[in-house]
This record gives C-alpha cells, structure tokens and sequence, in this order.
C-alpha cells in the first residue's frame, strides 16, 4: 500500500504532511540526499562550517548548485515537480533518471552511472553520517520508498521555509550563512555569528568525527531552520552555541513555541505555524525572538550587526 498523505500539493503555501505518513520515504530521501551532498564535498573547497557541502531549496526541489569540476562546473537537482534526479554541466552534457521507489544502493549505483555518461570521476566516502545505524550505501536495501506526493510536499515546506528564513537573514549584516539544506541532519537551516570565538564543541553525532562539529562550531552562533521530524508535522527549531544564561527562559513568541530541554534548543511544531491565521508572521516572531535570547544573554553587539534590510527603498 502506498503512504497516506494529507494535503493537495498545490492547495497551500503551508502545506500538511504528517511526519508518521510519510516516514519510510523521507528516511530514504534521506540517504539519496547525503549520497549527492557527498559528491558536491568532494569536489567543492572547504568553506568555513562546512557550507559547501550544503544543497539549496529550487524552483524545482533542492540542489546542489554549481560544484567545480576540472575546468567547469556542474549541479545535481532533485526535481520533485516531475521526479528525477539531474545533472547538468557546463560543457551542455545532461544526464540524470526518475525518482521513483529503489532502494538506496541502486539510486547510488545510477547516480555514478549518470555521472559517468557526463565524464565525471567521484570518489566520496560511500556511507552515511549522523544517522546509526550507517548502512553502507552500496549495501543499503533497508531504505526503498518514494512517494512522489510526500516528497512534493515536503519540498514546498522548504520553499515556505526558506522564504520566511531568507527574509529574517536579510536583517542580519554580521557573518551569517546562506540558507541551505545539511544533509547530515536533514534540515534547512541559516546561523548569524556574533563574531567571536567558541569553546571547542564535544562532538558525539552518530558516525561523525568529533572534527566535524568543532569547524561547524567554532565561532559563536545563533541558529534556525526546519526539520522534518518532531512534532505532527515537522518543526522549526532556534538554539545558541554556548548557549548563555537566561537564553532558555527568555520569551519568545509565538505561545506555541517552548524551550526543549531533551533537545536544548527552541522549538515550533511546523502545524502551529501551519494553522496560525498569518503563517508568515508566527514563524517571522519566533526567529527573532528566539535571536534575541542568544543576543541579548550572549551580549552580542547588536548594534553593529543588525540592520533594516528595507534601508534604501525610499531613496
């Protein structure tokens, strides 16, 4: 039988996808997504917090961008309009298969065969990260279901996200990051900086080096995003590294949101935001409200790295 779904993917802005629905198809989403944010670190320079491995939400799914390759470039994108994976490079190669339900080694397996019809030789570390157990992806028939709808739909979760996330960013003029999507996790997220150092991080993800973690946190860092996990319907989450005192008790907006402290950071279930009567400003009070606890605890110079992103309409 196939996975129930609850939304038309084009009824809503803010569409419903319940997490127990669609379980089984976002697990090996999960896997396809780490196999072709692989291929983009393997080739792409190191950037700081490692924010070349990320992917980005399209106007079609979620991609790669352009990843250097010998003397061009190319992009993977995971079409969820009409399913399937492309890749397409700079010399007008195109290459690419339907998504459909396969397990992950087999989306593996034609994944390097698409690339190798372009021409393009990758070696990435042929496991998953972050997850437990770290099934080998050449080996994993554990991880089979596509449903085209439920990935629809998470996909334009994403963009309602991103939208929302990337005006919220636009305040900010410190360091902060582009929004994107961490395929180790499986979330969409985006950090501001405050510009100062961070005590080394512990590390302790699942089946990722303790290393990875101290780049990702090495600077002191407010940060947002989604996850597809949590509540009915996913989440939106906000933490701070360290976190300072005070920042689990200050108050944030909107009532629906609370402090985790199994999780140790802020967190909305994506069906308040969903069912709010303005969607867009529930989520807009909890960014803001909830960088507010890790500036104002953390004595951030908010002065200096705030600004208003409509500054110079008037001009």
């Amino acid at each position: 039988m196939g996975e129930r779904r609850t939304s038309n993917p084009a009824s809503t802005d803010w569409p419903s996808l319940r997490v127990e629905d669609w379980t089984d198809t976002r697990d090996t989403l999960h896997m396809w997504t780490q196999i072709v944010g692989k291929l983009r670190m393997a080739h792409a320079p190191l950037l700081n917090h490692w924010w070349q491995v990320t992917l980005y939400v399209s106007p079609r799914g979620l991609t790669t961008g352009a990843v250097p390759y010998r003397g061009g470039v190319f992009d993977i994108e995971f079409d969820f309009v009409d399913h399937r994976l492309r890749i397409r490079g700079s010399d007008g190669g195109s290459s690419g298969f339907a998504l459909r339900a396969m397990p992950v080694a087999e989306f593996y397996t034609r994944t390097r065969h698409a690339l190798g019809e372009l021409g393009i030789d990758s070696a990435i570390r042929a496991r998953p990260n972050e997850v437990e157990p770290a099934i080998p992806f050449a080996e994993d028939y554990q991880h089979t279901s596509y449903d085209p709808q439920a990935a629809h739909l998470f996909w334009r979760q994403l963009l309602a996200a991103d939208r929302v996330i990337g005006e919220f960013r636009a305040h900010f003029v410190g360091k902060v990051s582009p929004v994107h999507f961490f395929w180790g996790a499986m979330d969409l997220a985006c950090t501001r900086f405050s510009g100062r150092a961070a005590p080394p991080h512990p590390g302790g993800a699942p089946n990722c080096g303790d290393w990875v973690m101290v780049e990702g946190y090495s600077r002191e860092l407010s940060s947002c995003g989604f996850w597809p996990g949590g509540g009915e319907e996913g989440a939106f989450y906000a933490y701070a590294y360290p976190e300072p005192d005070g920042f689990a008790t200050h108050s944030i907006k909107p009532d629906a949101a609370y402090y985790s402290d199994a999780n140790g950071q802020f967190l909305l279930p994506y069906e308040a935001v969903r069912r709010a009567s303005d969607p867009d400003q529930a989520l807009t009070e909890f960014l803001h409200t909830t960088y507010e606890a890790a500036a104002e605890h953390g004595g951030w110079d908010r002065t200096s790295l705030e600004d208003d992103p409509t500054r110079w309409i008037d001009r």
